[in-house]
């Protein structure tokens, strides 16, 4: 068979309803905030129709083709497998490239983390820790008095309405999958330049079950830490994605040191177990790519992430003290 006539891999058409659909209702909500009754509907809308965009562009990706030698996994296989068996659920992701199922599971354990972490912190709290720093960020970046009294009570409302927390829920969820297409065309062109192929809904999939221990050993453990400490305990800012403490970052005052403190807190447990999973899901789960590559590819991208928390830490080093 000529390579002209060969047959070409499909597309993800099923994600196209799906697409149409959130940006259908995210221009309904983005009306509904532009009507003023729908509470932070501008926001949420755009979101969510720039997601149902980005989820229909990404339907026209063909999904790999790859001789089929086992059958899919279940959610239930694949969530618990890629804990004690990791291997066998790239491997298995490398011919079957489901990933939503995990996606959700994200999202709703960052979603049950941050409500309880507001309601535990109070929205007081975090509000006036929020404004105090933007406060002392001084000119240009902060805004005159009476804009960052106007800025207090809208986050206050944000985080007290009901709706406006449903739309900060919708706005986690289009933000997570965001950078999830972003960490997977960069792992992408990682493998590609080390030698190797992978195919983007492959690199998608590695990059959400890699991502799924992780969160979920974070958001879990930091829900028993956040009621065992008593709130004035915790950190309004630092806590907001975890009470866990697993790295070197407890050595540095983030007060007096926050550019250390923020370069040793990427040492640490659980970012080392993301690392090692990123590197071996690469590996099992790319069509064709060493050990070396998915190592390569894992610590680049571990080291960017850092690099853009040092620059950020370092011109803003107020709002982690």
């Amino acid at each position: 068979m000529s390579a002209e006539s060969a047959p070409r891999a499909p597309r993800p058409i099923k994600l196209r309803p799906i697409a149409i659909g959130l940006f259908g209702l995210g221009v309904i909500v983005l009306i509904g905030g532009i009507a003023k009754f729908i509470a932070g509907g501008l926001g949420t809308g755009a979101a969510l129709a720039f997601a149902g965009v980005l989820l229909f562009a990404l339907s026209f990706i063909r999904l790999p083709m790859i001789a089929e030698k086992e059958q899919p996994l279940s959610l239930v296989e694949k969530v618990t497998g890629v804990f004690y068996e990791p291997a066998r659920v790239f491997r298995n992701l490398r011919e079957h490239p489901h990933w939503a199922g995990a996606f959700v599971i994200i999202g709703l354990l960052t979603a049950i983390y941050s409500f309880s972490f507001v309601q535990r912190i109070t929205p007081e709290r975090i509000v006036e820790h929020t404004v105090e720093k933007v406060a002392e960020m001084g000119p240009p970046f902060a805004p005159p008095p009476e804009r960052l009294e106007a800025m207090k009570t809208t986050q206050l409302q944000s985080l007290k309405n009901p709706v406006e927390r449903v739309g900060s829920v919708a706005r986690a969820f289009v933000g997570l999958f965001v950078v999830s297409t972003i960490l997977a065309a960069l792992s992408l062109l990682g493998i590609l330049a080390f030698g190797g192929r992978i195919n983007f809904w492959q690199a998608l999939a590695v990059t959400v079950y890699s991502l799924l221990p992780v969160v979920a050993i974070q958001k879990l453990l930091g829900l028993a830490i956040l009621y065992l400490k008593a709130p004035e305990d915790l950190h309004p800012i630092l806590n907001q994605e975890t009470t866990l403490q697993d790295n070197l970052g407890i050595l540095f005052s983030p007060a007096n040191h926050p550019v250390l403190f923020v370069i040793a807190s990427f040492i640490g447990l659980t970012s080392f177990y993301g690392l090692w999973l990123r590197a071996k899901g690469l590996h099992y789960g790319a069509t064709k790519a060493s050990k070396g590559a998915g190592w390569g590819v894992a610590i680049t991208l571990w080291v960017l992430v850092l690099i853009l928390a040092t620059i950020f830490t370092a011109l803003f080093p107020s709002f982690i003290s």
